[in-house]
């Protein structure tokens, strides 16, 4: 059964999955990917590109080692249009990469929560920056990112969602992804794409 099939059954989100399959890939240099998603925090997709390309351009072009991006002066990385804040975490990501030995092999066979819990003790990495992390770079099919503002605006405009206060949102948002398992990183990927094209329901 491909994923579609299965959320076909979500009346709603059928009417979303008019595009193309989607194929989730496994990357290499899981640090850097986890790097890339915390410079893109807080900004929109074209300024993060523009900013990680600056990044890589530290390094020749070529994604860094760990040590490499250990050896970067703070001002250099500053320059590229990093805050303070941001600096810090890339750097702390390195840091702890190298110090924990984390493998993409390691992180490859591990369930979701348990690379949302080892992750997540790196200062400046919150649960939405390893979401992002299971999706794009490890692969994983039944990830929801229940926080992500995108995903948010999406379910609210699709099925109509009312809520008071934050929790009671993501109850209710959390309560439709139930249905979409074990390919919610699937929907999510859909939801994006709808909102993004403001496609008509």
């Amino acid at each position: 059964m491909s994923y579609k099939s299965h959320l076909k059954k979500d009346l709603k989100m059928a009417s979303l999955l008019k595009a193309d399959d989607h194929i989730l890939k496994r990357r290499k240099n899981t640090a850097i990917r986890l790097i890339a998603s915390i410079i893109s925090q807080q900004l929109s997709t074209k300024v993060a590109k523009i900013i990680f390309l600056r990044f890589l351009d530290l390094y020749e072009a070529k994604e860094p080692s760990c040590e490499q991006v250990i050896a970067t002066a703070p001002e250099t990385l500053r320059a590229i249009g990093l805050s303070n804040s941001k600096v810090a975490y890339v750097q702390n990501v390195a840091h702890f990469f190298l110090a924990e030995k984390i493998t993409d092999k390691q992180l490859y066979k591990m369930d979701p929560e348990s690379v949302i819990e080892l992750l997540t003790q790196i200062k400046g990495v919150g649960r939405w920056t390893v979401e992002m992390l299971l999706m794009f770079s490890l692969g994983h099919e039944n990830v929801f990112a229940v926080d992500d503002l995108g995903i948010q605006q999406a379910m609210i405009k699709l099925y109509n969602i009312k809520y008071e206060t934050k929790k009671e949102l993501q109850t209710k948002m959390l309560a439709k992804a139930e249905k979409w398992a074990p390919y919610k990183t699937y929907a999510c990927l859909h939801l994006w794409e709808w909102k993004d094209t403001k496609a008509p329901v």
